[in-house]
């Protein structure tokens, strides 16, 4: 299909916009539910129940976090699927995506005493607190089939440009699980195991208020036709696709574990500092990942339709708009770094030291732009396996910075072989990605 008979819908800073914005949004809400689970907790005037739900709620984001791929896999492939206009295998994806969910969600729950006593093992708590977290735990783990559904289904309404409902469903989880917490932990007097039945609904009505939003899927026959479904080379497709992005994920959780465990040498302060500071990077993650998704669902829709210069146009408005953000991000963090800092620690060696390090924070927004503006073209391109061996790359280049720098810069030093490993990896993306739009040629003419 030649680029100039698609008809395809012209890409606006306004489609990116109305892409990215929702995402956005979202993700505000996602530290408002932990605030409120932790202070609801706080109520009950005890340390070990706050400290239970804490590592709870870690443990089980560490264990769901392993399904991530199923997210931006999903995203990718059905983004191509709706551009090359094949309908049924849009809506092939979806029950694809709740299979493997379902399998997934299933397996964690019967290996759910494995997984909490070796988290326990690695991260060792008081016995009161390790007895909570999993009371905690053995309610929430079985929604653990809801939570990785999601993660399709998220994809999947990505995929489609329906961001909007991606963030209905995010609003409502998180309503309907503050208003449980209130009435379970307050009201009832139910503790820890109140605020994880809270959870556990919510989550569950979030599934389900998803598939509702999914309905137009299953008006499609080919969401049950199993022949489609089952297609081998659509599941390898799917397979291969996932896992490159798995092993990319791992390798890039590898960096970050590495970093937390190599600032602890550096002494309590330091470590705390880092962990502040690292929240900055949360924040530059949930104002980028807008514009990078509304990259992975442009690019994937040109991919599939064959449109190698709408592909470009897609990369360069949306990554436009990031820069935009990264600007904003970089000055709020140098103007207003230290009032934040000071609002997240209330020790001051451990304020000092935060600030030591802010100019890090200041300039990792726009060093990491390209990382993250990358990682959503090619995720939507689903050219996995280039995501893939360039991590590999950016997480040796690391090692190397590691090697060379903290010896001589202490904690500078790896605060600075981490901004090196994000433009690392923009620029062994950066160096593929002239293969990715020729990969998007109509195939007569490549």
């Amino acid at each position: 299909m030649a680029e100039a008979e698609t008809g395809a819908q012209e890409i606006t800073h306004k489609r990116v916009l109305n892409i990215a914005l929702p995402i956005v949004l979202a993700n505000i809400t996602v530290p408002i539910l932990g605030a409120v689970d932790t202070g609801v907790v706080g109520q009950l005037g005890q340390a070990a129940p706050i400290g239970a739900v804490g590592i709870g709620a870690v443990i089980l984001s560490a264990v769901y976090w392993v399904f991530g791929f199923l997210r931006m896999g999903t995203t990718g492939l059905t983004s191509q699927a709706h551009g090359a206009g094949r309908q049924g295998e849009v809506a092939a994806l979806l029950t694809r995506a709740l299979m493997i969910a379902l399998v997934g969600g299933l397996l964690v729950i019967a290996l759910q005493m494995p997984l909490f006593a070796g988290a326990f093992m690695l991260a060792p708590a008081s016995e009161q607190v390790e007895s909570l977290a999993q009371d905690y735990m053995s309610i929430r783990v079985f929604s653990a089939p809801a939570i990785i559904a999601l993660y399709g289904v998220t994809g999947w309404l990505i995929a489609l440009e329906r961001t909007r409902a991606v963030l209905l469903v995010q609003l409502v989880m998180n309503t309907v699980n503050i208003v449980l917490d209130l009435w379970f932990v307050l009201g009832l007097g139910w503790g820890v195991e109140g605020v994880a039945l809270a959870t556990f609904i919510a989550e569950w009505g979030g599934l389900a208020l998803g598939l509702w939003l999914c309905r137009d899927a299953f008006k499609v026959p080919a969401w049950r036709d199993w022949a489609r479904v089952f297609d081998p080379p659509a599941l390898k497709r799917m397979a291969q696709v996932n896992g490159d992005i798995l092993l990319r994920s791992l390798m890039l959780q590898g960096i970050f574990v590495s970093f937390l465990f190599l600032g602890a040498d550096f002494g309590d302060v330091t470590l705390a500092a880092n962990q502040v500071l690292l929240q900055f990077l949360q924040i530059t993650a949930y104002a980028l990942d807008g514009f990078a998704f509304a990259a992975e669902v442009l690019v994937g829709y040109a991919m599939g339709r064959h449109a190698p210069g709408q592909l470009r146009r897609a990369a360069v408005v949306s990554s436009q708009w990031g820069l935009i953000s990264v600007v904003f991000l970089a000055t709020g963090f140098a103007t207003l770094g230290p009032w934040i800092i000071d609002t997240m620690a209330k020790v001051e060696a451990v304020q000092n030291a935060a600030r030591t390090y802010l100019p890090w924070m200041v300039a990792a927004p726009v060093l990491g732009l390209g990382s993250y503006m990358l990682d959503g073209i090619f995720i939507g391109a689903t050219r996995t396996r280039d995501m893939r061996n360039m991590m590999a790359l950016s997480l040796a280049t690391y090692a190397g910075a590691v090697a060379v720098l903290v010896p001589g810069m202490g904690n500078h030093g790896l605060w600075a072989a981490l901004l090196i490993s994000f433009v690392a990896r923009a620029a062994t993306l950066a160096f593929r990605y002239p293969a990715l739009e020729r990969a998007a040629h109509p195939p007569s003419s490549v």
